[in-house]
């Protein structure tokens, strides 16, 4: 590129300034919408000594006699376990260019400590701090080498050098940086490239007011850009303004006035891009938040409840809830993260070292940001109360929710869009899913007194997200295997019966024993004990199954489960009707189509379902708007779903938690959303909303049904799936806690039956007179084949061949 080119394309810098700001902030906006980040962190100055001599740095001292050189690691920890304690997720290392290379105390203070160089050590007390508190930590050592670098990378989450300028001039006497040789610039340039090539997510920055002209600010930006655009690494970029110093050689210079800092932050995002993450340091600039947002930031940096500013100790951090209501009276929403940012999150095994990837994820809310709460499906934690501080709803989420109510067909994105809602658009999206849930079905709270029989957990698929299947023998290490006997189960559907029950919920583990007549026998063995009991069993998987092992079309086993008394289909082993996540969570199961077309075809021959989501795991809101865009089309097409049930993922037993793939289920503002979106997405198609107690509780449960949701599910009897989970909210929910809770809220509740019928009178009464449930028997597996029948000889073969094709369809 020649010069004059070069400076034809710079002439929309000389703009008038408001309209670079205003042409910036609207490239922000495109990207981040009305999230401010931020991240809650404690700073951790390791060493003071610093081998550079910046002519305007406070930070750096020279060794004192009796004084420290390095934190200890017991100092460490003390800063990090209050950062820990004060809701920090990060431990931001500050320190010095390589001491040990300039002072004699620095090579002796880390002998001492055991160690050789100061990142060596700095490595250390990462991975001390990592183990001990949790908190994630992030490094600034300076310039680096590749295998510096590479070390880190093992116990951080991220990495950072500011690149500050790269005007040459600096560094020649009379400069900033004279005397300073970790300050050339293309030294600190190949540390970005390096942690580039390195995959470290990186953060980088200016400094503004220490000589440079605006022309190098730009040439230090666009090499950020470049950089970026090779290795897509730089997570950040801070546009950082001098700040004169007493005891400095700059300490009578003139600071950048606001203007200036203004420009070079919109500049910096027209350069940079609408994705970049641009941030300006809140403390350096008070009073002048609207600006610095109206310029194009998204991200005000660090900011410490428990520590100062060490780089810039006269200027105090702002206060968060302040920042909050700072951001909000600019029309944005102040959203914690992580040190990583989402982008990174999402991708955490490209970008992180295995253990820091769990680590993570298991902090991470679906959208990447930090959790903002310790709240998790099937714990008894009471559900957090939502924090709204903006005054005005975003403008596009009030449209999308007009359309949704109106009856239209949400576009992916828009339904995305809902589920990031926070603060007041938060409000305004449950609101509104619980005005039309009023205006769809009033005041009734409907629940079914029914019972759950698990007859196996004996299973041949290896789900990730299951703590429920076992193996087929006693030693396996996930629990004792069973395998019910037909008395067992009719036993325990007559006692469902004498107890109020009008339905019996049938599922269970893939047998690799069972065959399509197995799952017959069971239809007709509860209804030759309780003819007018209600049969809701087989999900998807088991008649895909059952189908295959007979030989038959999906449409003709359904038909035979009828005829021996079927009477509808849950809506389980949906899952995430996704199928790059299903390969991660569930890679021999059934898929997105075969699931779709057993619903098809149960609805084309009577029989109803219900349907499902499990949320919280791997996925993010990009899957769940697949996820309930598929249910409507389906929906529109055979109008055979009774309901839509939102289960959040119980991680505490799950295997892929436990391997540390997975979140530990979605926040409490997630799992109160997908109620909500799922109400306005589903609309007018799906009327029926439910939430699930023994996941979220009966709070949990309780803000639910007043964020769209209308129907309180059943009573269970007895819950073991969700059990092995770990949820600790028990395994019956008797119809007077339902009726209690439901009353709570000022609602009526009604018993129904599985179609939404009111139940006759004798059932309701025999319910509430229920005697307590006698011991359950988990018989287990006969050697040989299953308890429930052996099939006859070609049921066997067709079986066979259906594990045959199963094999091949997983060795794909």
């Amino acid at each position: 590129m020649t010069a004059a080119v070069r400076q034809a394309r710079r002439q929309r810098f000389h703009a008038p300034l408001a309209e670079l700001i205003a042409e910036a902030a609207a490239l922000r906006d495109s990207a981040h919408g009305r999230l401010m980040s931020y991240s809650r962190k404690v700073f951790i100055p390791l060493t003071k000594l610093c081998r550079d001599v910046c002519h305007y740095c406070t930070f750096a001292q020279v060794p004192r006699t009796g004084k420290p050189v390095y934190l200890s690691p017991d100092e460490v920890l003390a800063i990090a376990r209050a950062g820990a304690a004060a809701g920090c997720t990060e431990a931001l290392f500050t320190l010095g260019d390589k001491p040990e290379l300039r002072y004699q105390a620095a090579r002796d203070a880390l002998k001492a400590l055991g160690h050789e160089t100061t990142i060596s050590y700095l490595a250390a007390m990462c991975a001390l701090v990592l183990r001990e508190t949790g908190l994630l930590p992030h490094a600034n050592p300076g310039v680096m080498t590749r295998d510096e670098i590479a070390g880190l990378r093992e116990v951080t989450a991220s990495q950072g050098i500011m690149l500050e300028s790269t005007s040459e001039r600096l560094c020649r006497q009379g400069g900033v940086h004279y005397g300073s040789p970790d300050k050339a610039p293309a030294v600190r340039l190949e540390t970005l490239r390096l942690a580039g090539e390195l995959k470290v997510p990186f953060t980088t920055g200016i400094l503004i007011g220490i000589g440079e002209t605006r022309d190098e600010r730009i040439d230090a930006l666009e090499v950020i850009r470049d950089l970026h655009a090779a290795h897509g690494h730089i997570q950040e970029v801070i546009v950082q303004n001098f700040r004169a110093k007493p005891d400095t050689k700059l300490a009578n210079s003139e600071e950048p006035d606001l203007d200036d800092l203004l420009w070079t932050i919109a500049t910096a995002r027209l350069i940079l891009g609408p994705d970049m993450n641009i941030q300006a340091p809140p403390n350096l600039s008070p009073g002048a938040y609207q600006k610095l947002i109206d310029a194009g930031l998204n991200d005000w940096g660090g900011i410490s409840p428990v520590t100062p500013d060490h780089v810039n100790p006269e200027a105090p951090w702002p206060a968060i809830a302040e920042l909050a209501r700072k951001s909000a009276d600019a029309g944005k929403l102040l959203v914690n993260r992580l040190s990583v940012y989402p982008r990174y999150v999402r991708d955490a095994d490209t970008w992180l070292a295995p253990d820091i990837a769990t680590r993570v994820r298991r902090m991470s809310d679906a959208e990447g940001f930090a959790r903002d709460d310790d709240w998790a499906p099937g714990n008894t934690k009471p559900p957090p109360a939502p924090l709204v501080i903006a005054r005005g709803v975003d403008t596009g989420i009030a449209g999308i929710v007009e359309r949704a109510t109106s009856g239209e067909r949400l576009a992916s994105n828009d339904i995305v869009r809902l589920f990031a809602a926070r603060d007041a658009d938060y409000r305004y999206v449950t609101q509104a899913a619980d005005a039309l849930r009023r205006a769809v079905s009033g005041d009734v709270v409907r629940y079914v007194v029914n019972r759950n029989i698990n007859y196996t957990n004996i299973c041949t698929y290896r789900c990730k997200f299951c703590a429920f299947s076992k193996g087929r023998t006693h030693e396996d290490l996930r629990g004792s295997p069973y395998d019910l006997d037909i008395d067992e189960i009719t036993r325990r559907s007559i006692e469902a019966w004498d107890r109020g029950a009008t339905e019996v919920c049938l599922q269970g583990g893939i047998h690799p024993d069972y065959t399509g007549a197995t799952y017959e026998a069971i239809c007709q063995a509860i209804k030759a004990v309780v003819p007018d009991m209600h049969i809701h069993a087989f999900s998807a998987l088991e008649v895909t199954q059952g189908a295959a092992t007979l030989g038959l079309p999906i449409h003709e086993f359904l038909a035979k489960l009828k005829a021996a008394g079927l009477g509808t289909l849950p809506g389980t082993a949906a899952e995430i009707l996704d199928d790059e996540i299903r390969a991660i969570i569930c890679p021999d199961k059934i898929n997105t189509g075969q699931w779709l077309d057993v619903q098809r075809a149960a609805h084309q021959a009577g029989l109803r379902t219900t349907s499902t989501i499990m949320y919280g795991h791997v996925e993010t809101s990009s899957s769940w708007a697949i996820h309930l865009l598929a249910l409507r089309d389906l929906q529109a097409e055979t109008g055979g779903f009774t309901e839509f049930v939102p289960l959040p993922f119980v991680h505490m037993e799950a295997p892929m938690y436990r391997l540390g793939i997975a979140r530990p289920g979605p926040t409490f503002r997630e799992a109160v959303l997908m109620h909500s979106v799922g109400r306005l997405a589903l609309h007018p198609l799906i009327p029926n909303i439910q939430t699930s107690w023994v996941k979220m509780g009966p709070a949990g449960a309780a803000v639910c049904l007043k964020s769209g949701a209308n129907d309180l599910g059943g009573t269970l009897m007895n819950e073991s799936i969700s059990r092995a989970a770990g949820t600790q909210h028990g395994q019956e929910f008797p119809p007077h806690n339902m009726e209690a809770l439901i009353r709570s809220i000022n609602r009526e509740p009604m018993q129904r039956d599985t179609l939404y019928r009111p139940v006759p009178e004798d059932r309701r009464a025999a319910s509430v007179i229920a005697a307590d449930l006698e011991p359950i028997v988990l018989t287990p597996p006969r050697k040989g084949g299953s308890r429930l029948g052996d099939a006859p000889l070609g049921q066997q073969r067709g079986h066979a061949k259906f594990l045959e094709q199963r094999a091949g369809t997983c060795a794909d």
